[in-house]
């Protein structure tokens, strides 16, 4: 039984507690908490409101939120969606180290405006613009070394995916999050989600990310020794494959992937094998790489070694590994710098 103050002091301390003249103990936070149904933010005053106040103020702002989201308009998405597309481009080109409170804040916007949009017509396509930057941002802090924020990240995408009912958002999400499992060392964990993927996708998703999907099965197959399934993936990789050099895909803006980037998929999956055939695709990516897409070289750079290390051509792994090198320190890849270094020790 807890000892408490008389009537008469109660009073005086309840003021005192409003007015932030005394300090909340502990003892009386166990009494008030069940009493007043708060959380301990509100019982301490973290959100500036007394319980009387809480009351009154509270409805007043949570309608004022709801109505400012029920006034995000198409337009305001589009702008949401550029800001994303922005962040994508400078990413692509400097790396994500510099942009984590950038993409931290676009996150939380878009989570403030999703939160209190009320009825399906503004939420989905709000939930839409969430999943691909949230999937971005995911992307991101993989490659700086950010694991759980990397899943969790992409678990908000695959929840805005939902909601927005957009399978292809759903799939690229679920099978970008399969290389946060291989690299966490549970590569065959992987291929299981990158299937579940493939099947999320359904038959709803377009040729070139139905062709994505099968390369990213191709490399994790490869990561995981499974020789036969990843050359399997790989021929079902090329013949979804549109025809022509347009790389960018209109429906999934995040997808970029021609026969160039295909030939480096495939050249990477089969220096993981150890497969002789891999140079000749892989130069031939490097051959047809877009120079603006820096960190993606940079990873080319390290299948070549890979591939060179595997027929013993240490001259030349050395090389591309000077130049990965190089590239990876560019963007601040915490991911590439590490592959760097491991392939580095095999020589």
């Amino acid at each position: 039984m807890l000892d408490v103050a008389s009537t008469a002091s109660l009073h005086v301390y309840v003021s005192e507690w409003e007015n932030g003249k005394r300090q909340l103990s502990e003892r009386y936070a166990r009494i008030l908490r069940p009493l007043l149904g708060v959380t301990d933010d509100e019982l301490y005053g973290r959100h500036a409101q007394s319980a009387a106040s809480a009351e009154v103020g509270g409805y007043s702002e949570l309608i004022s939120r709801i109505d400012s989201a029920r006034s995000v308009s198409l337009t305001m998405v589009k702008t949401f969606m550029d800001q994303t597309e922005l962040l994508r481009t400078v990413d692509r080109q400097m790396g994500a180290s510099s942009l984590v409170d950038q993409m931290t804040g676009h996150l939380a916007t878009l989570e403030e405006a999703l939160t209190f949009a009320v009825l399906p017509e503004t939420r989905r396509p709000v939930a839409l613009a969430l999943a691909g930057a949230a999937t971005l941002a995911a992307w991101q802090a993989l490659d700086a070394g950010a694991v759980e924020r990397a899943w969790r990240n992409y678990e908000l995408g695959k929840r805005a995916a939902q909601e927005a009912e957009e399978p292809m958002y759903l799939a690229h999400a679920t099978a970008e999050q399969a290389y946060v499992l291989n690299e966490a060392g549970r590569p065959e964990m992987a291929v299981d989600l990158v299937r579940e993927a493939q099947r999320l996708a359904g038959q709803h998703v377009s040729p070139r990310l139905r062709t994505w999907l099968f390369a990213a099965e191709a490399e994790l197959c490869a990561k995981a020794s499974l020789a036969d399934d990843c050359r399997r993936a790989l021929d079902s990789a090329l013949a979804c494959l549109p025809d022509g050099d347009e790389a960018r895909d209109p429906d999934m803006l995040s997808i970029f992937l021609n026969g160039g980037h295909l030939a480096r998929w495939r050249g990477n999956a089969l220096a993981l094998l150890g497969d002789d055939d891999a140079l000749s695709s892989l130069y031939a990516a490097l051959d047809a790489a877009d120079p603006t897409f820096i960190r993606a070289t940079a990873g080319l750079r390290c299948d070549l070694a890979q591939a060179h290390v595997a027929r013993g051509e240490f001259d030349q792994a050395q090389e591309h590994l000077r130049q990965a090198r190089l590239l990876a320190n560019r963007t601040g890849s915490v991911r590439q710098r590490r592959r760097v270094e491991q392939l580095t020790q095999r020589l």
